[in-house]
């Protein structure tokens, strides 16, 4: 097979572009869902019984329906209702509430991983359970979990990609534009995936040495 990236010179813009949307949807979508997802994690160990109830709810539904389904729903299917978002709100959307599943159950791991004797001894203090879980559990979680937000960043920036099917110019959505043009269809795909290992890659490093960091201290 005959390799040709002589396109690049004219279209790496697009791969750039395109990349730079990517790591948009991401971050807003994972820094949501993130937050987004300590209120469903602290419904789902509340003592409340129909509230657990409705955080499982929610995990296990959003958990047991693809991606695209999800993204689909929210940018056509609202219309039904009077409900017209832009491509990016609608992807942003999608992804907060993809990840905030996923996030739930890291922080309900995360909780539950801390000795209850701190919350005891907190407020024991005259902490109240609120100011024990944010001053006390929460930061001692999130340092346990790193490592499993990192990983849901990095899910995050692939999955990202389905954004493409509704008309976001990301980096699939550009790469398409690309090799639709230029038919070297095998190429761009390839320059593509490049692109996204350098992204996944170096966030998997930069979160390292967070971590690393974080465990000295």
């Amino acid at each position: 097979m005959d390799l040709d990236f002589g396109f690049l010179s004219e279209y790496w813009t697009y791969f750039l572009k395109g990349a730079w949307l990517t790591l948009q949807l991401s971050f807003f979508g994972v820094l949501f869902g993130t937050i987004l997802g300590i209120g469903i994690a602290l419904l789902r160990i509340s003592k409340i019984g129909i509230l657990r109830f409705l955080a499982s709810v929610y995990i296990e539904v959003i958990r047991g329906t693809p991606m695209l389904v999800q993204i689909v729903i929210i940018y056509y299917g609202l219309t039904n209702f009077g409900i017209n978002l832009p491509p990016f709100t609608s992807g942003v959307i999608a992804l907060t509430i993809n990840s905030a599943a996923y996030m739930a159950e890291v922080f309900r791991a995360g909780i539950n991983a801390i000795d209850k004797g701190q919350t005891e001894a907190a407020r024991s203090l005259g902490m109240s359970h609120g100011m024990a879980l944010r001053h006390i559990v929460l930061p001692q979680a999130f340092r346990n979990m790193l490592p499993a937000i990192g990983n849901e960043f990095i899910v995050i920036i692939k999955d990202s990609s389905l954004v493409s099917f509704i008309g976001i110019a990301d980096l699939m959505y550009n790469t398409q534009t690309v090799y639709s043009t230029t038919y070297r269809t095998f190429e761009a795909l390839l320059v593509a995936a490049a692109v996204y290992f350098v992204m996944t890659f170096t966030l998997s490093k930069l979160l390292g040495l967070l971590e690393r960091k974080l465990s000295a201290s």
